[in-house]
């Protein structure tokens, strides 16, 4: 067996307990990820994808083991890479390369794209029960106190943007959508095509949860429009429907708001090389633009108000 020097000691081990008996073995760092270890590894002529979990990466809200099982969802409605290996111990998990092309993000908004993505977001939604919950409300809150106890300065917009949220989870509960099983992280590094299948990877934060979180994590990361929601919604729905627009445009500013306070946290815990503090203000500003929008209030009394 024979591998490149690993940055993280963890991988020597991994690739000793996964291909103990390979002749060959190379492992390549993959760029791109701001949480974890990635890595390429080629192994007697197949391909595989190992990712070693980042430090206190618990504190994000990810469970490992509902990762895995989320990843397994996924592959068995065949949108998911299958997974070969799960090493808690070493919070490994391993899943199959998939020969693929990352989806330019401005072609996301074409059509013919769209048309490839939202069958794969949809066949997750109504795949089975996920073991783990995700509440965008719930985890700005708990990334909130969780930055503050680690004295990690908390930015002004999160006053603002909190009541914001309070305000659309009211206007959520007053006429909510059943849980759906949710990816939560539909960045556009997490899309895959294939000629005509989509793969969307990276289960970290699934769990059952609001469908219109993920259309609407979906929209403003890859800066739709409202041509573009409008086309989501169709192509998702088969119509377009105001309450759900309106479900659509609260959960960007939500989506927003949540990986803002996501790298906050960061800022506390992560030990990659990356600007966490300026991922942050970009995330928060977004948000701020989605909720100051004309229509944010009739949004609320729509997105509260019957289909």
């Amino acid at each position: 067996m024979t591998a490149v020097a690993p940055p993280d000691r963890r991988l020597q081990d991994v690739l000793e307990t996964v291909w103990a008996g390979a002749r060959d073995v190379r492992a390549t760092p993959l760029a791109g990820g701001i949480t974890n270890h990635n890595f390429l590894i080629d192994a007697d002529g197949e391909r595989f994808v190992a990712r070693l979990a980042g430090r206190d990466t618990e504190l994000l809200g990810i469970d490992r083991a509902a990762e895995r099982a989320a990843a397994e969802v996924a592959h068995e409605v065949g949108i998911g890479p299958e997974v070969v290996a799960f090493l808690p111990q070493l919070g490994c998990l391993v899943t199959r390369f998939i020969e693929a092309d990352p989806i330019p993000p401005g072609a996301m908004r074409e059509p013919a794209i769209l048309a490839r993505v939202v069958p794969a977001v949809r066949a997750f939604h109504g795949a089975g029960a996920l073991p783990s919950t995700f509440s965008p409300f719930r985890f700005v809150e708990r990334y909130r106190n969780d930055a503050a106890a680690r004295r990690v300065p908390i930015p002004p917009a999160h006053e603002e943007l909190r009541a914001t949220a309070r305000q659309i989870e009211a206007a959520f509960a007053s006429n909510p959508v059943p849980s759906r099983p949710c990816h939560n992280d539909l960045l556009n590094a997490n899309f895959l095509l294939a000629g005509d299948s989509v793969f969307i990877v990276d289960y970290e934060y699934a769990g059952m949860g609001d469908p219109f979180f993920d259309l609407g994590n979906l929209s403003t990361k890859h800066d739709f429009e409202d041509p573009h929601d409008e086309a989501l919604l169709e192509s998702y729905f088969g119509t377009v429907a105001g309450r759900d627009m309106a479900r659509l445009k609260l959960m960007k500013v939500m989506a927003d708001f949540w990986e803002g306070m996501w790298g906050v946290l960061q800022q506390g815990i992560s030990t990659l090389e990356f600007d966490y503090v300026d991922y942050a203000a970009t995330n928060f500003d977004r948000a701020r633009r989605h909720a100051a929008d004309t229509r944010y209030g009739r949004w609320l009394e729509e997105a509260a108000g019957p289909p």
